[in-house]
């Protein structure tokens, strides 16, 4: 077998996902979005491809630019003819090399898109378990925001379902409103039963924030994740030192980069989580390099999607399942468009799992360009 991928050839796709409900974020409403699916093959093998997914989050990626396709389609260009070791570090050193942190998204989905190609364009990006074995992630089930009864509806799906880890969004109904679906979950499953995270997205004034946490502790939480808006680096330090209740850091992450970056960050804040979103903090060899400052620094993590369809949702899942995780992760984002492409990912009973008899959708098949 050859020890190099030969004049790799890249293009892409744009994809509109369509959500099958308003998805409610204390940022405002998505009802969809658009996404890239990014093609990679080596000129004279062109029938192997391997495939990632460029999705940037309106209002929050670094790379949520009006000129996104330009810059996407000025890298695609720019480096198809490359040749390419086999070998995941050379990959994942090459594409950090050559796209700069500001394209998170992009990273991403070269990463993606060569180790799918090393491994035989079959949507296996690392040796795995939940790929080679279907060995299945636990997760989270997510209550979206919406009004009360909407929110409900959800609680007690995601209850039926076999859920034992809740993440609720929080931030857009009255405070009370939000403390009494908490205090509905917690009458009838207690801590032992039922995993219950928060995720504020910023939402908290910081002159608040630490009543908030109080009361907010009552209802025996795993977590919340950023309650103050990012940036406030010195408030969100001071929180996490006096906090009754965990705190995972979130989009305080983006724009973070660099060893030495990143590590001031976890030194001076020093929360008790930090969540990574691969699509918005460089891809994956950045969130290696988050993993290992973070066990240094005794603190906690886990790894979340960032609303990409099945082939990024497939990727992070086996980059998930490389680590020894225990903890919920969150990964159920899938069930959430009405046109996301067929795949093997499925999940039951609050986790997921890869059954490859199932097998991927026809889209990109049909994806010559």
């Amino acid at each position: 077998m050859k020890a190099i991928l030969k004049n790799i050839k890249f293009s892409f796709l744009p994809y509109h996902l369509k959500f099958k409900f308003d998805a409610g974020t204390s940022r405002g409403v998505l009802k969809e979005k658009t996404t890239f699916f990014v093609k990679a093959f080596e000129n004279e093998i062109p029938q192997i491809i391997g495939w990632g997914e460029a999705a940037p989050l309106p209002k929050l990626s670094l790379d949520d630019l009006p000129d996104f396709e330009f810059f996407l389609k000025d890298y695609c260009n720019q480096l198809s003819g490359i040749d390419l070791r086999k070998s995941e570090e050379e990959i994942l050193n090459w594409v950090s090399g050559v796209i700069p942190e500001r394209f998170p998204s992009i990273r991403f989905a070269f990463e993606t898109a060569l180790l799918d190609l090393l491994h035989g364009g079959k949507k296996k990006i690392f040796d795995n378990p939940f790929f080679d074995q279907n060995e299945p992630i636990p997760i989270n089930g997510l209550i979206w925001m919406g009004n009360k009864n909407f929110m409900l509806e959800q609680i007690d799906k995601k209850l039926e379902e076999g859920y034992n880890c809740i993440k609720m969004k929080i931030g857009a109904l009255d405070f009370e409103q939000e403390c009494s679906l908490l205090e509905y979950i917690r009458a009838r499953f207690s801590k032992d039963e039922i995993i219950l995270r928060v995720d504020a997205n910023g939402a908290f004034d910081p002159k608040s924030a630490m009543e908030k946490l109080e009361i907010l502790s009552r209802f025996d939480l795993h977590s919340i994740e950023q309650p103050i808006r990012q940036g406030q680096i010195q408030v969100m330090a001071s929180l996490c030192r006096s906090t009754p209740l965990p705190i995972a850091l979130d989009e305080e992450l983006i724009g973070v980069n660099g060893e030495e970056g990143k590590r001031n960050l976890l030194e001076t804040v020093l929360p008790q989580f930090i969540i990574l979103k691969p699509t918005l903090v460089g891809g994956l060899q950045s969130c290696m390099e988050w993993i290992s400052i973070a066990e240094s620094l005794e603190i906690g993590w886990w790894i979340t999607s960032a609303l990409e369809s099945n082939i990024g949702l497939n990727a992070i899942s086996q980059f998930t399942s490389t680590f020894s995780v225990t903890m919920p992760q969150g990964l159920g984002t899938g069930q959430l468009y009405q046109n996301n492409l067929d795949s093997p990912l499925t999940i039951k009973e609050g986790q997921i799992y890869y059954e490859k008899e199932k097998g991927w959708g026809e889209l990109l098949n049909g994806f010559t360009n």
